[in-house]
């Protein structure tokens, strides 16, 4: 009961979170200029990207050593990761200047992108090591603060003072929200018994955890390119008005994944890392199986309601330009669909430890998207982005897929 109870206040947490995120971004539609909502969407996506560069995607291999280690070494280890962070901070924070010295982004934003490029890290970082510690509902409660809370702040400020229906009340709320996300983090972090905090940097870990995570920060790098570079390849074809429609679609579309992340992932990906640590291909098989079914489920359910939904929301914005380029909004549903779907195979192999396989599906895939969107965009016009997606995504699903076939057992499938 205990453990039910926890489940659904997570997932509440977490639905309420994307509820919040999803609010956000359509009622930004009704308050704002198309052309302010795509700079926005241009932002969120620069600062997503460049978490990467920050994190290095070494969470990836502290996840499986938090697991592994007794508690009283797993201090030494995350103070270890700390130090890793505060090097790629010197090297790599410098470098963001040339976004804005190349004109991808404008000057005036670049103070709001260092605070929220930093907030973002150290949350994101917090949850994760909460996840893979099995507090599961206190990682949820950083993500709402972080993700969910100030969204619904913010929409409340701007429904009520219409001076304030601009972009830097959005991004006064989301730095204060990332705030109060980290600082409970740290809070309970700092409760949880864990030994090992005085002793020196390990860095014979951290050279052993880069060679593991550097292959998959390339193969992470090339995947979450696809939805960088999508906004700004769009833009160029389109125009900065009508990326705000895809930024509104695109949004609308990835509250499916954070749904899926909340309700699914984030529940059995640990255990089948667990099952696998311990031999038992049994479990793991039962894990597994429940991630395939659930997630197609839901995916079609999503895609149905969403679909059914869109125009009516869509007209209640009053903003024509959204109408007009509904078609984008179905390719990118369907895109987003098989992305998700791509992800039970993608779990399955992560949870064995076959990092090669994911390293090769997402650079072939960001490799499809690119010679694809070329290929289409002088035939298709702004329409070769999305058609991009789809062949990127359906190829990844296609690899993923067989290689998690080829790689594993038949008694663990």
């Amino acid at each position: 009961m205990k453990h039910l109870v926890i489940r659904l206040t997570n997932l509440g947490l977490r639905g309420t979170t994307l509820v919040s995120k999803f609010l956000l971004i359509f009622m930004l539609a009704r308050f704002l200029e198309p052309a302010e909502l795509g700079l926005y969407g241009l932002l969120t996506v620069t600062i997503s990207y460049a978490l990467y560069f920050l994190g290095f995607d070494f969470y990836i291999f502290t996840t499986r050593e938090i697991l592994k280690a007794e508690p009283e070494n797993r201090g030494q280890l995350l103070k270890s990761q700390v130090a890793l962070s505060l090097i790629l901070y010197a090297v790599f924070l410098p470098l963001t200047v040339g976004l804005f010295a190349l004109e991808l982004l404008p000057w005036w934003l670049f103070p709001w992108f260092l605070v929220i490029l930093v907030l973002e890290h150290i949350t994101q970082e917090l949850n994760r090591l909460l996840v893979a510690l099995q507090r599961q509902l206190v990682a949820s409660w950083v993500l709402f603060f972080r993700a969910g809370a100030w969204c619904v702040a913010v929409v409340a400020v701007m429904f009520l003072n219409e001076p304030s229906q601009e972009l830097p009340t959005v991004l006064t709320g989301w730095i204060a929200g990332s705030s109060i996300g980290m600082l409970i983090g740290v809070a309970v972090l700092w409760r949880i018994p864990m030994g090992g905090w005085l002793k020196g940097v390990d860095w014979g870990w951290l050279k052993k955890g880069l060679k593991i995570a550097i292959p998959m920060l390339i193969a992470t790098l090339a995947l979450r390119g696809i939805y960088t570079v999508d906004r700004y390849w769009f833009e160029a074809l389109a125009g900065l008005d009508v990326l705000g429609a895809y930024v509104l679609f695109i949004g609308m579309c990835m509250a499916l994944l954070g749904f899926m992340d909340a309700g699914v992932f984030t529940f059995l990906y640990p255990a089948m890392i667990a099952a696998h640590a311990n031999n038992n291909a049994a479990e793991f098989r039962k894990k597994y199986h429940q991630l395939a079914w659930q997630t197609v489920a839901l995916t079609a359910l999503f895609s149905a309601c969403a679909w059914l939904a869109a125009m009516p929301l869509l007209q209640w914005l009053d903003k024509p330009l959204y109408l007009e380029r509904i078609d984008l909004f179905a390719w990118l549903l369907l895109s987003t669909g098989l992305f998700v779907v791509g992800m039970i195979p993608h779990y399955g192999l992560y949870a064995r430890g076959q990092d090669k396989a994911l390293i090769v599906a997402h650079i072939a895939g960001f490799l499809v998207f690119l010679a694809s969107t070329a290929a289409l965009a002088p035939i298709a016009g702004e329409l070769a982005v999305p058609f991009g997606l789809i062949s990127a995504f359906a190829f990844m699903l296609a690899w993923k897929t067989f290689q998690f076939y080829r790689l594993t057992p038949a008694d663990w499938r």
